[in-house]
């Protein structure tokens, strides 16, 4: 197929324009970013596009790998019932607990696990708070609590965090894309058996906090955790030095949206996801407690390769700063963000699989259709150490479970994966989940724009784009699992949940990955 070089020329115009009239709007109160430079980054970054695919991995003895492209669940295994079984590489299930489904995000500590909710599907059975489980035993992971709190049966959506340096668990409220107010903070230093210390502000109906959120996540001394309304760009910095008396401490407006972060080891940068692209903010007065604190905006960049980006992790590589930043639509994988000059955040790497690139797209659509709005998308990633990471896991949705090797970010490599087995035909089991729920939509409405951009290209070929799936725009048959929650190290094990699978210890094999001796868990915020 020929590519259309006019439409292209005009497309490339008007993005420019757009991305000018974004960048003079986005942003008003920043006083530290210079918009001519800023302007110019964003062009450059907004036109690449991400066009090659990390290496396989190398599957070893036991493995069950993918039939075809790389993170693909091709219609034919749908439709055949084989993807009922799942596909594996150099990993393997040790135990789990499904319940009725996990919601979108779920968080761990020390040998517990906390199932996410959503709402309202959560209120269905008679346990419909965040079921807390103890996995002393890999193998057979029990539940020991509920939490039924109002932000926790409210759905909790992604804001379901841990500080382990405190010992705190958080959850807000959120009943659909964005909640308003209600906050529970629990100390888990028995983390089988969590205890409410706010009963008043936050939990107690009469006294909501005055939050939105949709999104959360803490500051690593645990004393702020951050609340992200999504749209509008909504941001509060709750305290929780006492965790008994939350309190906000700032809000503002950050742009047009504020969806995930990362926080910086020292508390004083926040990575902020945008639309596309992230922002980078001064929090440094809200960490040290300044009187009338002030956010500065300090820099920021967008992109066209994927959009409604997810969340950042901090790390870095020989003491230089970057962050993993990982995008939850159209197929723009995960991003290694060189971070050390605050105004001009760079691009360095990324990472995607086969079936997220341009030429593949069409692919992408003809085996995802009646899967719901997500197909083969990034979700939340977590490194396993924040100074000179080796390895980074990724809930990459109905690509399931991924695993990096990330010693040289110049050659990042898949070393293994975990697809887990569909549920085909269990929806009504799976209350909690929301694939379950959301798949009354088939269309995979997050991939809309990179498929755009490919037939714009010249790269979408519509034949290729059929199936035996293409009339599926409704009742999805979750032929897939969706795996939105990040992957948190535990040796060479994985503590993990997926939408209909519930929760699950992974296992990576010894062959592929080694932890370090300072294996610490990092999901950035």
């Amino acid at each position: 197929m020929g590519r259309p070089f006019g439409k292209l020329r005009r497309t490339r115009a008007l993005v420019l324009g757009a991305v000018g009239v974004v960048a003079a709007v986005m942003l008003p109160g920043s006083a530290s970013a210079d918009l001519q430079s800023d302007i110019q980054n964003q062009v450059r970054e907004f036109l690449d596009i991400g066009r090659t695919s990390v290496p396989r991995a190398d599957c070893g003895p036991g493995s069950m790998p993918e039939p075809g492209f790389q993170g693909d669940v091709p219609a034919a295994d749908r439709d055949s019932g084989r993807s009922t079984q799942g596909y594996r590489c150099n990993m393997s299930l040790v135990g789990q607990f499904a319940g009725r489904g996990a919601g979108i995000t779920s968080t761990s500590f020390e040998h517990c696990a906390y199932m996410g909710t959503f709402f309202p599907g959560n209120l269905l059975h008679q346990n419909g708070g965040v079921q807390v489980l103890d996995v002393s035993d890999p193998a057979h992971p029990r539940p020991t609590a509920t939490l039924n709190e109002p932000a926790m049966v409210a759905g909790t959506w992604e804001s379901l965090k841990v500080n382990r340096e405190r010992k705190l668990l958080v959850g807000t409220g959120v009943p659909l894309l964005v909640g308003a107010g209600y906050l529970s903070v629990y100390d888990i230093s028995d983390c089988a058996h969590p205890r409410l210390l706010n009963p008043g502000p936050g939990t107690n109906l009469a006294m909501p906090l005055p939050i939105t959120t949709h999104e959360g996540g803490f500051s690593p001394d645990g004393h702020t955790y951050w609340a992200s309304g999504i749209t509008p760009g909504f941001l509060s910095a709750v305290d929780l030095t006492d965790p008994a008396h939350p309190r906000v401490v700032w809000q503002g407006l950050t742009g047009l949206t504020a969806h995930g972060f990362g926080v910086s080891p020292d508390g004083n940068r926040m990575y902020l996801s945008a639309l596309s692209g992230i922002t980078v903010l001064d929090i440094s007065a809200v960490q040290r407690r300044d009187p009338n604190p002030q956010v500065q905006h300090l820099g920021r960049m967008f992109w066209s390769d994927g959009w409604a980006t997810q969340h950042s992790i901090p790390v870095t590589y020989d003491g230089k700063p970057y962050v993993y930043t990982v995008d939850e639509g159209g197929s723009g994988g995960v991003k290694l963000i060189d971070i050390s000059a605050d105004a001009d955040p760079r691009v360095v790497a990324k990472i995607k699989l086969e079936i997220n690139l341009p030429q593949h797209l069409d692919s992408n659509i003809a085996s995802s259709m009646g899967g719901s709005i997500f197909a083969y998308e990034s979700h939340y990633c977590a490194a396993d150490r924040p100074v000179d990471p080796t390895a980074l896991a990724c809930g990459w949705i109905s690509s399931g479970i991924r695993v990096f090797d990330i010693r040289d970010p110049q050659a990042i490599r898949e070393i293994a994966y975990f697809n887990p087995p569909a549920r085909t035909g269990r929806n009504l089991e799976l209350v909690n989940s929301p694939h379950a729920l959301a798949s009354l939509l088939g269309i995979p409405a997050m991939t809309a724009p990179s498929a755009a951009r490919a037939v714009l290209e010249g790269q979408f070929d519509p034949s290729q784009a059929l199936s035996s799936r293409t009339g599926e725009l409704a009742f999805g048959d979750v032929s897939t699992d969706w795996c939105l929650s990040p992957p948190e190290w535990r040796g060479n094990a994985l503590y993990v949940t997926c939408s209909d699978n519930g929760f699950m210890v992974l296992h990576v094999d010894e062959s592929v990955y080694s932890p370090p001796a300072d294996q610490q868990s990092v999901v950035g915020s």
